[in-house]
């Protein structure tokens, strides 16, 4: 009987551990000292957990289209928001912020906010100017 406990414990901190491992820190991944802005095509919405996420076709500052990756917060949190499967659509134009990731040649952000002009739809606005 204590040998089971034994592996029992074993097993469920060995879970726990490849759980903690798979997960990253936001601030190890992301420099958050610093925002960005950008604006172009949504390419893909992806409602999920841990992160929701967006890929966004947008010119680079020597004007080449770049591929975006932003990180967004998890499908639940985001569905108390508002945030909805249908919400976004490839297609959509935005516009978003957000801090850069430490890696520039990887193109991706964590999303600090989003803005659909064509409807006037906005998540993340908390103090920002878009002017």
């Amino acid at each position: 009987m204590k040998c089971k406990s034994v592996m029992a414990a074993l097993a469920g901190g060995f879970i726990f551990a490849m759980s903690a491992q798979a997960h990253h820190s936001f601030t190890a991944t992301y420099d958050e000292r610093q925002q960005i802005r950008i604006e172009g095509t949504l390419v893909a919405f992806h409602f999920r957990n841990p992160h929701a996420s967006v890929d966004v076709l947008a010119e680079d500052e020597n004007g080449e289209m770049v591929r975006w990756s932003i990180e967004w917060g998890g499908a639940g949190q985001l569905a108390s928001q508002g945030v909805t499967r249908e919400l976004l659509k490839a297609g959509d134009h935005v516009v978003i912020t957000g801090s850069p990731s430490r890696n520039a040649e990887l193109h991706r952000m964590r999303m600090q906010s989003l803005r659909r002009p064509s409807d006037g739809y906005g998540w993340g606005f908390e103090g920002e100017s878009f002017d």
